[in-house]
């Protein structure tokens, strides 16, 4: 008897130690759901936060300068395409300026022969205001950001668009050389030739100086002075992007011609224009980025 009650005392005493154990156990099963819940809740907010940086990643980044060269070929048949039919519309550039510098010291000497000096002047000024301001807006965003770029090659396109509308609704008369000078020709001129020198800025920010796709006579002398001009292409490089630049504004001059003696005339190079700029645009969204230097990759 004495063992059978030392036995239920025993397990009188038990069943509370039981009970602690049971309810720590609980709690502590409560608190690893709850910490669970939270690392679950912290990794979505995590994922969710990655998933929306990427894009911004994407935008920021700074593009690669291979082939960079390339783009800035490119703008040499615009620039073709433009200057030409401008020349033979209106008398003078809208993007090359030593041109333009020319017809405006005959028009200093002679202002009363003809206006196209005033076209000449306007397009210079807008042509340094352009690459005063494109090269500050580089200067400060980061010039070879891609949302840097593509903006600014946006801008561009916007001035060029804008400019094509005014020419394809200007009267018939603002569209010859010796035309009145009106807003009709003179806003045009002065956003093509701003947009052009977005063009020029951008040989520097992608360090490929020579080819600001506004200047010719510069690669004629380059090229022709290269002491490894007639070696394999694959063996240098910089006399190929030196013959390809005016070989690509003749093509775009060929074509502004083209225009210029059709029945669009001006307005159908203003519009290709824009839809090669467009192109530009597209390729510098696609761009590679710049390989991080500090990559292990």
């Amino acid at each position: 008897m004495v063992d059978y009650g030392t036995n239920n005392a025993s397990k009188g005493r038990t069943a509370p130690a039981n009970d602690v154990e049971a309810g720590t156990r609980a709690q502590a099963d409560a608190s690893s759901l709850q910490e669970s819940s939270s690392l679950l809740g912290n990794g979505s907010k995590s994922n969710a936060k990655s998933a929306s940086s990427r894009p911004h990643a994407y935008c920021t980044v700074n593009v690669s300068s291979a082939w960079g060269d390339l783009a800035l070929l490119f703008c040499y048949v615009i620039t073709g395409l433009l200057d030409s039919s401008s020349v033979y519309t209106w008398g003078s550039f809208v993007s090359m300026q030593t041109g333009n510098t020319v017809y405006l010291g005959s028009g200093i000497v002679a202002p009363s022969d003809d206006n196209k000096w005033i076209r000449a002047l306007t397009s210079i000024v807008f042509f340094c205001l352009g690459s005063f301001i494109f090269s500050r807006y580089h200067r400060y965003f980061g010039g070879k950001k891609r949302w840097v770029i593509v903006l600014s090659y946006t801008i561009q396109l916007i001035m060029i668009v804008v400019s094509a509308v005014m020419i394809t609704l200007s009267p018939a008369e603002g569209l010859t050389p010796k035309g009145p000078i009106t807003m009709w020709s003179v806003i045009p001129i002065a956003l093509i030739a701003f947009q052009s020198a977005g063009q020029a800025v951008m040989s520097r920010v992608l360090q490929h100086g020579g080819l600001t796709s506004v200047v010719l006579t510069s690669i004629y002398c380059d090229l022709f002075s290269d002491q490894k001009l007639f070696t394999d292409l694959t063996t240098n490089a910089e006399r190929n992007r030196r013959a390809a630049a005016p070989l690509l504004l003749l093509l775009g001059a060929m074509l502004g011609g083209i225009w210029s003696h059709s029945e669009v005339g001006l307005a159908g190079a203003a519009w290709t224009a824009a839809a090669l700029k467009l192109f530009v645009i597209v390729a510098w969204c696609l761009w590679a980025a710049e390989k991080d230097e500090n990559s292990t990759e």
